[in-house]
């Protein structure tokens, strides 16, 4: 299992590849893991955001599980899977935990309780619960998600919970991270992809990006130049991935990266599943020189 020394570094929530029918597609989510594997990521998170886990049922939950720990074993690394398990009900982010645990994750990624709207004192609660199963957590605040925003007090109330070995840092800014950072918190990980070195600086163990699905070599690449302590060599690397970035957030993820992955031929289908729809003809048209 994951644990707090061991949150660093470069995770990147996979996308669920499917086919034109719209069913989960096996194998091109197999070579997309492999993939990401063999460009060193260190971590992997299935069923988070960016694999549209909304519409994810847990059986399909299970043969992608598989299939990551298939792809891992192929490219012979140890890289941690994490499961993203949370919803906005305590008991259902319970039970897809406790089953994400016997699937053989290392971790589980659990939202803020969205649409609800529910107490500071509330959320505490409902991390407590969780964490309480005994599979690592990961605190995910992303509040333009959630509807939620978390107080300072009841980030570091999370985190000083047992089981709860650090976070995902996708609020608009890097003022939370920084103050973490100032207190002596576990690990953050930032999740806003136009803020990646900037987080870094502010005091952040690592990144997971889901623009990190394509270019992967080069998000790796500029992580492990910040980590030698070489911050202008990184910085120029982000600076050259962020029209990517822009692009990428120009209209709802996944979509942009489906798209990019079908056309670079390692997954056989763009498909989204409603309410997500393909980009528009004016997003390939610029995506097109990154194919």
């Amino acid at each position: 299992m994951l644990t707090e020394r061991d949150l660093h570094g470069v995770y990147v929530p996979i996308i669920t590849p499917f086919d034109e029918d719209g069913e989960v597609d096996t194998a091109s989510f197999y070579n997309q893991a492999y993939n990401l594997f063999q460009d060193e990521v260190d971590g992997l998170v299935v069923n988070g955001t960016t694999g549209e886990s909304p519409a994810i049922m847990s059986e399909e939950l299970g043969v992608l599980f598989a299939a990551a720990q298939a792809a891992r074993d192929a490219a012979n690394v140890s890289v941690p899977l994490i499961v993203g398990t949370g919803t906005n009900v305590t008991m259902s982010t319970v039970r897809k935990t406790e089953e994400a645990g016997k699937l053989g994750a290392d971790a589980a990624l659990v939202v803020v309780p969205y649409y609800n709207k529910p107490s500071q004192e509330g959320i505490i609660e409902h991390f407590r619960r969780v964490a309480s199963v005994g599979m690592p957590v990961i605190l995910y605040d992303v509040p333009h998600r959630t509807g939620v925003k978390l107080e300072l007090d009841t980030v570091r109330r999370i985190l000083e919970l047992d089981g709860v070995i650090g976070m995902k840092d996708s609020t608009p800014n890097t003022q939370l991270v920084t103050e973490l950072t100032r207190l002596g918190s576990k690990p953050v990980l930032c999740g806003e992809d136009s803020l990646l070195f900037d987080a870094l600086q502010s005091g952040a163990k690592g990144v997971m990006s889901a623009s990190a699905n394509v270019e992967t070599e080069r998000f790796v690449a500029f992580y492990r130049h910040f980590l030698a302590g070489q911050h202008k060599e990184s910085r120029e690397l982000y600076e050259d991935l962020l029209p990517l970035i822009r692009l990428l957030f120009q209209e709802p993820n996944p979509a942009p990266i489906k798209w990019l992955l079908e056309q670079q031929g390692i997954i056989a289908s763009g498909t989204l599943r409603l309410p997500l729809l393909p980009v528009t003809e004016g997003l390939r048209a610029k995506l097109a020189s990154y194919v």
